[in-house]
């Protein structure tokens, strides 16, 4: 007896010991490996910070691949973008034509004739990557999806996507050539990730759909991470015989946002576990380091003239932080204010700006007025006479 306890306590603290090394030691995510070798015949990979564009991985990142629905990243920016110029509205109806439900592949099965709101089809091209709800607002912005293909490359080049030609809005296979490279999906994924609206779509996982007949459709978003990994906000899949297994996805962490982009997998799963593995690199080996915070106010005082008060605080907009990796800064921080501002001053009203430099590249935060500073009255300018008597 007294054997067999021996034997079951040395079970136990082996077992023990082992669950200890699994849960109690951490994950040394910086030394995360981002393998190169891929069961692909073809295969790219390109990581960015959103903020700067900085590259942080790269692997193939121009070599030319078809990239499928990821295509519709394009779409759904220049819908936001016509959105914003007042020329769309979300709430607007666009009919259905023959040609736009027409279109096979991943879909939201519209009906000729009916109508929906731009709203709704915006939320298919990005959760589901919809074809027909895409050449519907193809449709819709350029009069025909052959007009929008040509707005399409023209926003690519705008946008510095110098290795990319779309023929389409949705990506579908095609006859005619079509192409892009993991840094120009790349690219265009920052940009889409700017406009605020997209993440009301991209947050959606699983939503039953009513069409305007009553009929329901279940929408299931595409990118499994938006579930699956923690901090990720959003991304565009796709998938053709072609292009392989691709994904375009953006996470954040303790105020790091790092856009993903992986181009020409064997499987599904692959996708997902590259850009994982991504995104981990990028978050263990790379931080944000807040040189100025917007909840404080700054060092510097700024000088009024023509006023009663003096001087006023200042603070940022927004949090200005530089990009970090292992202790060392990878960018530059400098204020400009300027000696002096006149009278009246609003709290709130833009007196100033921090420039951040990184690499090159330059973004700026707008330092604002922490007071008001009212106009001198004639009385001020009396006392303030007095006072130097």
């Amino acid at each position: 007896m007294k054997k067999f306890y021996s034997i079951f306590f040395l079970l136990l603290v082996t077992l023990t010991l082992a669950i200890g090394s699994t849960l109690c030691l951490p994950a040394n995510i910086q030394e995360a490996s981002v393998d190169e070798t891929v069961d692909s015949k073809s295969f790219s990979k390109y990581m960015t910070d959103f903020d700067t564009g900085l590259e942080l991985y790269s692997y193939k990142p121009d070599e030319k691949h078809e990239i499928a629905s990821m295509v519709k990243i394009m779409t759904a920016l220049l819908t936001l973008e016509e959105i914003d110029k007042g020329n769309v509205t979300l709430d607007e109806k666009v009919t259905i034509s023959a040609n736009s439900s027409a279109m096979g592949g991943s879909q939201m099965f519209l009906e000729t004739g009916d109508s929906y709101a731009v709203t709704d089809l915006l939320k298919g091209i990005i959760v589901v990557s919809a074809n027909d709800a895409s050449v519907a607002m193809a449709e819709r912005i350029a009069g025909s999806h052959e007009a929008f293909v040509e707005m399409m490359n023209l926003r690519a080049k705008e946008l510095g996507m110098n290795n990319t030609l779309f023929c389409s809005a949705t990506g579908l296979p095609s006859e005619r050539e079509q192409y892009s490279t993991a840094r120009d999906v790349n690219i265009m994924t920052r940009e889409l990730m700017k406009h605020d609206k997209y993440y009301d779509y991209a947050s959606i996982y699983l939503e039953n759909y009513t069409h305007p007949d009553g009929r329901i459709t279940q929408l299931v978003n595409t990118n499994k991470l938006i579930r699956h990994y923690k901090g990720c906000i959003g991304g565009k899949t796709g998938y053709t015989a072609k292009a392989g297994f691709c994904l375009s996805a953006c996470a954040q962490r303790n105020g790091l946002k790092v856009v993903a982009t992986v181009i020409g997998c064997n499987d599904s799963k692959t996708r997902f576990n590259q850009v994982s593995k991504l995104f981990d690199y990028g978050f263990g080996a790379y931080k944000q380091q807040v040189v100025y915070s917007h909840d404080q106010d700054m060092p510097e005082q700024l000088a009024v003239k023509a006023s009663p008060v003096k001087s006023i605080a200042v603070r940022p907009e927004r949090d200005v932080a530089v990009l970090c990796k292992g202790g060392e800064k990878l960018g530059s921080v400098s204020v400009n204010l300027p000696q002096y501002v006149k009278a009246p001053i609003k709290k709130g009203d833009v007196v100033g700006s921090v420039t951040i430099t990184t690499q090159g590249n330059e973004r700026t935060v707008n330092l604002v007025a922490e007071q008001d500073a009212d106009k001198a009255s004639l009385f001020d300018y009396f006392k303030d006479l007095a006072s130097q008597w």
